[in-house]
């Protein structure tokens, strides 16, 4: 389908929602084959830059709506308890310097800290597109 649907699937989602320790969670992950994502690491396609150029197409700006990344991002975010969400780049260092504080983990504050800031993320995401599509005239 053109690279439109690439992440939108339940061992996918299954790994990033996962409780682990939780037999309601574990038997069917093990029955599915269902793994685990320790991080999420998305740099979501540039809608915001896509619209600003002076002679971008409505097909070009629809094409950069993403959709696989917010779902990944939104699925790991929820699960913060487990999974390391990391939507900016100016985040990788922290990231990078809790796992050594932590023996490769990351600390919970920071997951819960990085989880919030990706639906914060999110709904700018989506509040950019529902304007965009509010100022287009489709006939």
């Amino acid at each position: 389908m053109g690279g439109r649907v690439k992440t939108l699937h339940p061992n996918v989602h299954g790994a990033l929602l996962k409780i682990r320790g939780n037999p309601a969670h574990e038997q069917p992950a093990q029955t599915y084959g269902i793994g685990e994502f320790d991080f999420v690491i998305v740099n979501l396609y540039p809608f915001e830059l896509t619209i600003k150029k002076p002679d971008v197409t409505f097909h070009e700006a629809i094409e950069n709506i993403d959709i696989g990344g917010p779902a990944m991002l939104r699925s790991g975010a929820k699960n913060f308890e487990s999974v390391t969400v990391v939507v900016d780049p100016n985040d990788y260092s922290r990231v990078i310097e809790s796992m050594k504080l932590g023996g490769g983990q990351t600390s919970r504050a920071l997951r819960y800290e990085l989880a919030a800031k990706v639906f914060s993320h999110t709904a700018d995401y989506d509040r950019m597109i529902a304007w965009w599509l509010t100022t287009q005239k489709v006939v």
